[in-house]
């Protein structure tokens, strides 16, 4: 398998230090808020990376962490805790804003078809590890204190910039463009391990250590929750692009700073969905979300299918008529498949299959080329196979596309045919030009209208169904 390897800057046969074994690490959500579907998209990858290895037959163990302290509205190390802020947004305590959107997060995983992780933890759960690793940290040299916080030292480092070939002298003061100078750093690329009470007062969330009350820094949970789950080597370290500097950076650096050796092998960064009009982020006042996508009345395996489309390593642009080309696209594709659930007695041509589930894995080979891999499906379709080998390869396949093809295909086939009356029809038709259209409300007002027709509109995972009341 060859993946492309951020730290190298090119595609490498994955190998994992033990063999047959690999040690994976998610950076998690920060639970503030709902995961908007441009965090999802790493995930879905992600979830596609981890399925396709265990296809393979690896044994993976992936651990995630759960942000609920310590990640500001900067990451330059300013601002308020995102946490400190949905708290207040929402006049909760930070505990229960982070069990709310942590059990939503994982909510929208299942409609994803995304699997939970071996580990996942809670940041405010490993205190005391936090507390461990800085204070070595501080004798080692590579921390210091000052104005009561602890910083890291990036100047102890021969190289700090690793995923990149920039100087200190290319960057902006701290990391970010207007990003206020922080005068307790030695160096501008240093970055805040604990922060003590002396700086963020209002923080809700503080503990006792050996350099005053306070709390972590956003960047050394993840350091420390890794190597306490998957010990001092990891294999794979995923996470979305933006997050390979500062924050994949600063975790390299901390955590080769407190082993002594080399960390991680291999980065996989997944990179961004923007809309027409520019990156997705929860600030930018489109903030879609699983919950609105189902209630525009899309299935959230539509969306699944969507981000399969494309190559994890190019901007994927997401818009409302993208998504129902992909909606439209994957509808055909399970009326495809439906045939295929017949020819129950046929043996498996093993040939055909071989030949065909090569075409399956080679796709995946060529780092995680899930398009191509898409293609594949339709290869098996157009194969000369009989029915049960195709239905075994594309059963085979989705257990890492995760798009339940044949369980759609098996509701879709066992759903009774009604006759509907054209006028029905015709209106439900105008709907759908309202929705491509965006026009939400003319498109409510027409759903109203077959409503007291009698007939009501559902959204389902097979698509738009007309019943009758």
């Amino acid at each position: 398998m060859q993946i492309y390897n951020s730290l190298t800057r090119k595609k490498e046969e994955f190998v994992p230090r033990e063999t047959g074994k690999v040690s994976m690490y998610t950076c998690g959500p920060t639970v503030y808020h709902y995961a908007h579907i441009g965090n999802l998209r790493s995930y879905i990858m992600e979830d596609i990376l981890e399925k396709y290895m265990r296809f393979t037959g690896l044994d993976v163990k992936r651990v995630m962490n759960i942000t609920d302290v310590g990640h500001l509205t900067s990451d330059g190390d300013t601002g308020d805790d995102k946490m400190l802020k949905g708290a207040k947004r929402e006049h909760k305590t930070v505990m229960e804003i982070a069990k709310y959107y942590t059990d939503a997060f994982f909510a929208d995983c299942t409609k994803l078809n995304i699997k939970t992780p071996d580990a996942v933890v809670p940041a405010t759960s490993y205190i005391d590890e936090f507390i461990r690793v800085i204070s070595a940290l501080m004798e080692k040299g590579y921390a210091y204190e000052a104005g009561g916080n602890i910083y890291f030292d990036t100047s102890k480092l021969e190289k700090y910039y690793v995923f990149n070939d920039f100087t200190e002298e290319d960057l902006a003061v701290g990391v970010r463009e207007g990003v206020e100078e922080d005068g307790n750093k030695r160096n501008k690329a240093d970055f805040v391990l604990w922060f003590t009470k002396s700086k963020f007062d209002s923080q809700e969330l503080k503990w006792e250590s050996p350099w005053g009350t306070g709390y972590p820094g956003w960047h050394i949970e993840c350091s420390c929750i890794s190597m306490k789950n998957l010990g001092e080597y990891l294999d794979i370290h995923c996470g979305g692009i933006d997050n390979a500097f500062p924050h994949h950076t600063n975790e390299i650096a901390q955590s080769e700073a407190y082993l002594g050796h080399e960390w991680c092998n291999y980065w996989f960064h997944v990179h961004h969905l923007n809309t027409n009009s520019g990156k997705m982020s929860k600030s930018s006042g489109e903030f879609l979300t699983v919950s609105l996508l189902e209630e525009k009345g899309y299935n959230p395996l539509i969306y699944r299918f969507f981000c399969l489309q494309s190559h994890y390593r190019k901007n994927l642009v997401f818009s409302w008529e993208n998504l129902d080309n992909a909606k439209t696209t994957f509808e055909k594709l399970i009326s495809k498949i439906i045939p295929l659930l017949s020819g129950t007695d046929e043996q498996l041509d093993k040939n055909e299959y071989d030949r065909l589930m090569n075409g399956f894995r080679e796709a995946l080979d060529n780092d995680l080329n899930t398009s191509l891999a898409i293609t594949a499906v339709y290869d098996v379709l157009k194969s000369s196979a009989n029915n049960f080998t195709k239905r075994e390869l594309i059963g085979e396949f989705d257990k890492v596309l995760g798009l339940d093809l044949i369980e759609t295909a098996k509701k879709l086939a066992e759903t009774p045919a009604v006759e509907i009356p054209a006028e029905i029809l015709e209106l439900a038709e105008q709907r759908n030009n309202a929705r491509k259209e965006k026009n939400f409300a003319l498109a409510d007002e027409i759903r109203n209208k077959i409503s007291s027709l009698g007939y009501e509109i559902k959204e389902t995972r097979q698509g738009t169904e007309i019943i009758k009341k």
